[in-house]
């Protein structure tokens, strides 16, 4: 007898599942150099048009002749339009939970990839359709001679004609999505699981393994494949465990390095987690743990690098890995953190030099710095230890959110720069302020949350019930939910009682991982999370940063006087 297969087995169904069909247009094909000019997506479920996400961009850089030829995109169309740094939240909050398509969807996911990376937003590898493979998939060559949308378009005869705009685009691929799945309704193929099985490139090695995902149960959590000798080959998480790992035995997983991953798995192994916050915390911490050879982030969580002022006489500002109370961090490269030095010193007279000078009758020589009234040449004996100490105070109030006297007076150096008509010079150093104020506010934020000793918060589960997540010193202690109809506060006070004690330690963050206390304080920073219990008072510095989001607004909007004037 035959055995019936379950609902869960058989997947979701085509007609159930949203869609969010995407177009880019961009200054050029690099997705780590070029840049994105126009964002358009369609969401999709049940052939009904959901919602529309269309916007501009502003590239940050010219756009080249022959792109404006081909899309009509003009300089002075993205004049005035947000920045990929406000528009990239906004579309990934649009196409949260769904399936991306995409025509040559290679190209349109590899720029949102690579701006998450550059934004440090994480990437979930939702599952993609590329509408140029399924259509070679389900066409044969003498339908469809060329895959291009122009051509696919008109063979279907969709009402909305492709003419390089991102949402007109994105509509016209709507359309050939839903013939090209009328096709595969013929030959089978309904529900979303089927469809990318169905795709070409799914290699025998991942047909074969796909038995390791039929144990794992469709909750929130973090799966871990291990290999032969029973070592953690790679760490992931999921919203849903089973799901996610059988995607990894289909054609939506290209990446060379995974499919090779998945040839040495022998078993997955999963870790049940409350809700999806456990679950990237516990990731973050596995990954540290075991370090996976095929795993590329999180496995230093000592690997950030932060500003810091050194202990001598004449502070300098010096870039570590290892920073110690009152440091300015954390940032994702060394490059991002000399940046911020470079710019703090355009203010604060702060020497730049390496050599270590002593406390009594220094003798070198001024460097250009002294020449160009950067530096008082304490080096040379020009400025003593007293005259020196406030340019380090300057930078320590800086960061605890004391005082932000250097950010006025790089401001004033802007208007100074662009009252002289200097104005490349001035978005130059505006995007570099704008930076360093970006900086100081999470790094301040970041602090402040560590500082905390408890805090609870709760958010909806989109079912009825809540989320609940216990947060000691920046780290998750306990987590939790309570189901639609189940008390909420008995459970709050069940994962207080059993919550991980948390010893604060040394440094900015109090010992916790940067990165953990970044993820933390995202989820307790967007909209809808509430705060249930705080015993100690929560909040940024009155004298810090977070003062200056409205002029970074201004900035990343392209508003300000500065760039107006330049153009």
């Amino acid at each position: 007898m035959t055995e019936q297969l379950t609902f869960d087995e058989l997947g979701t169904p085509l007609r159930e599942t949203t869609f969010v069909v995407f177009d880019l247009e961009t200054t050029g094909g690099r997705a780590g150099e070029d840049a994105i000019t126009e964002i358009g997506a369609v969401k999709v479920r049940g052939g009904r048009v959901l919602g529309e996400f269309a916007t501009l961009v502003d590239p940050e850089r010219g756009i080249p002749p022959q792109v404006t030829a081909l899309t009509g995109i003009t300089q002075v169309m993205v004049t005035g339009a947000p920045r990929l740094a406000t528009v990239l939240p906004a579309f990934l909050e649009f196409a949260a939970g769904a399936v991306l398509v995409a025509h040559n969807s290679g190209f349109d996911v590899g720029f949102i990839k690579a701006a998450c990376e550059r934004l440090g937003y994480p990437w979930r590898r939702p599952t993609v359709v590329c509408t140029v493979r399924l259509a070679r998939r389900v066409l044969t060559r003498d339908e469809a001679p060329s895959c291009r949308l122009s051509a696919l378009a008109a063979l279907f005869g969709v009402a909305e004609q492709p003419n390089h705009r991102a949402l007109t685009d994105a509509r016209a691929t709507v359309e050939v999505l839903h013939h090209l799945l009328e096709r595969v309704g013929s030959v089978g193929v309904h529900s979303l699981e089927e469809l990318v099985a169905y795709l070409p490139e799914v290699t025998a090695e991942q047909r074969r393994k796909r038995s390791l995902a039929a144990h794992l149960p469709s909750v929130p959590g973090v799966y871990l494949f291990r290999g032969p000798s029973e070592e953690v080959l790679y760490v992931g998480t999921a919203s849903d465990l089973r799901r996610r790992v059988r995607q990894y035995f289909t054609a939506s997983e290209g990446r060379k390095r995974l499919r090779e991953m998945v040839a040495l798995a022998v078993r997955v192994d999963a870790v049940e987690c409350a809700h999806p916050l456990e679950a990237e915390v516990r990731e973050l911490r596995l990954i540290s743990a075991h370090r996976p050879a095929y795993n590329r982030r999180s496995k230093n969580p000592g690997g950030a690098w932060w500003l810091v002022l050194t202990d001598e006489a004449f502070p300098r500002l010096s870039v570590v890995r290892a920073p110690r109370a009152g440091a300015l961090g954390p940032f994702r490269s060394r490059r991002l953190a000399e940046a911020a030095a470079e710019t703090l010193q355009d203010a604060v007279p702060l020497r730049a030099c390496a050599q270590r000078i002593p406390a009594r009758k220094p003798s070198g020589t001024p460097c250009a710095l002294y020449e160009l009234g950067r530096c008082k040449a304490p080096c040379a004996g020009l400025q003593s230890a007293a005259d020196y100490a406030p340019a380090a105070d300057a930078f320590r109030r800086l960061v605890a959110g004391v005082d932000t006297a250097p950010l006025d007076a790089l401001a004033a150096q802007l208007d100074a720069l662009a009252q002289a008509h200097r104005f490349e010079d001035a978005a130059a150093r505006r995007d570099r302020v704008s930076a360093l104020v970006r900086a100081l506010d999470r790094a301040q934020r970041l602090a402040a949350l560590a500082a905390l000793p408890e805090l609870v918060a709760a958010r909806p589960d989109g079912s009825g019930g809540w989320e609940f997540a216990v947060v000691r010193h920046g780290r998750l202690a306990s987590a939790g939910v309570a189901r639609r109809g189940v008390p909420p506060m008995p459970v709050v006070e069940s994962l207080v009682a059993g919550a991980e004690t948390v010893v604060p330690g040394e440094g900015p963050l109090l010992g916790a991982p940067a990165e953990e206390v970044g993820v933390v304080l995202r989820w307790l920073e967007r909209p809808g999370t509430r705060l249930v219990r705080c015993d100690t008072p929560w909040a940024s510095p009155a004298g810090g940063a977070g003062s200056w989001r409205g002029w970074v607004a201004r900035a990343d909007a392209g508003r300000d006087q500065y760039r107006d004037a330049g153009h």
